[in-house]
């Protein structure tokens, strides 16, 4: 969530370009995933981890994924938080933060997850929604916390519908 950056660090960027692009330049089609951070919270902790960008956080190293709940009876509940900030007049603040959900069966390598869903809820992020269906309260506080730790100023000029949202 640090944006600054070194201007000569590779910048993140995701590429859609499509072949019914007119505008062809370099950058064409590609989102900046930049101002997106992703926030694991397992067991009532939740610690930034940038590799879950490419699915590769702590968590999900070593783990089988299926789609289907039922390969993965014995797993803990785990949200992968995609949190974008945003930038105003004003300055920077938590502009979109949506939640997905995985299980994971450390023991077992196995892990359930919708990779559409995350896909999906780290665009609705990109666009400045707040979608936090189904955390507990307990994730919600380790959540708010983190936010608040990392930049309270952010926090402050977050909006109100952000603020309710995790309040347990």
């Amino acid at each position: 969530m640090d944006t600054n950056e070194p201007s000569g660090k590779k910048q993140i960027a995701l590429n859609i370009v499509s072949s019914k692009s007119k505008h062809t330049g370099f950058g064409a089609g590609s989102i900046d995933l930049n101002s997106v951070s992703p926030v694991i919270i397992d067991q009532g902790e939740a610690k930034v981890d940038v590799g879950a960008i490419h699915a590769k956080s702590k968590v999900e190293k070593g783990i089988k994924f299926s789609a289907n709940r039922e390969d993965v009876p014995n797993g803990r509940l785990v949200w992968v938080v995609w949190v974008a900030v945003d930038r105003t007049q004003e300055g920077q603040l938590y502009g979109g933060v949506t939640a997905c959900e995985m299980w994971i069966d450390t023991e077992a390598r196995r892990g359930y997850k919708i990779l559409a869903d995350h896909v999906n809820k780290l665009d609705a992020a990109l666009k400045r929604k707040i979608i936090l269906d189904g955390m507990n309260a307990e994730d919600k506080i380790a959540l708010k916390n983190l936010l608040i730790t990392r930049n309270e100023e952010w926090w402050e000029a977050s909006s109100e519908d952000l603020k309710r949202a995790l309040e347990a």
